[in-house]
């Protein structure tokens, strides 16, 4: 508690009550045992069901947060650290909860309804570890002709500057390789490490004479891999 408390100081806009409630709520998800809601939180602590609600109506910068726990070991010099983004499935019922909605499941290769979260993390390549940026919920429902690719390089875009400055390389799976993707994670000022698709359609671009009339010749073949 130590640690957290000496990074919540270190966040102006976290006020001397809110950094006590986020101490206390810190030990209780770390300990408590069933369902993480206001009850069986307040079961726990001297906190009231009412209390931990108007918490947590109070917004806080947990992008921020997670950059300074970060911080310390990201400054070591022979310390290895890349990025990492993903997608995540996350089974729901119900008819009200936001962005429910009918979403692909990796696990059982096909769209079952539930909800689906973003998340962003730096690897400790040295160590072996992973450390969470930020985690964003997918809407349901993207407006404005976009796809889920496009929130996926929001969130990226959005938290880019809480990544460390040491950190180069980018690591997703074969879904984010892609053109759209690949030219923003470029002007990210990052390099993407990932699998292709299997069915991804390589060719080598062609370098040589064109004819003097007719449509110019772009590719030179398909690339085959030995």
């Amino acid at each position: 508690m130590k640690i957290l408390e000496t990074i919540l100081q270190q966040m102006p806009g976290v006020s001397k009550p809110q950094r006590k409630f986020m101490l206390v709520l810190m030990s209780l998800l770390m300990v408590i045992r069933g369902r993480v809601n206001f009850r069986n939180l307040s079961r726990y602590s001297d906190y009231s069901e009412k209390t931990f609600s108007r918490w947590y109506r109070q917004k806080i910068d947990f992008v921020e947060f997670n950059r300074l726990i970060i911080l310390p070991f990201s400054e070591k010099a022979e310390t290895i650290l890349i990025a990492a983004i993903d997608c995540s499935f996350i089974p729901k019922s119900g008819k009200h909860t936001y962005g429910l909605g009918k979403i692909y499941n990796s696990v059982h290769n096909q769209t079952e309804k539930g909800l689906e979260i973003s998340t962003l993390a730096v690897i400790n390549v040295t160590e072996n570890t992973a450390y969470n940026i930020s985690t964003r919920q997918t809407p349901a429902i993207i407006k404005d002709d976009k796809c889920r690719m496009d929130f996926y390089l929001d969130h990226l875009k959005q938290d880019r500057q809480a990544l460390p400055s040491t950190v180069k390389y980018l690591v997703a799976d074969c879904y984010y390789s892609k053109k759209k993707c690949l030219d923003d994670v470029t002007a990210s000022n990052l390099h993407q490490i990932g699998k292709l698709l299997h069915e991804a359609n390589l060719r080598w671009i062609y370098k040589g004479q064109q004819k003097p009339r007719g449509r110019k010749r772009i590719y030179d073949g398909k690339v085959k891999f030995p």
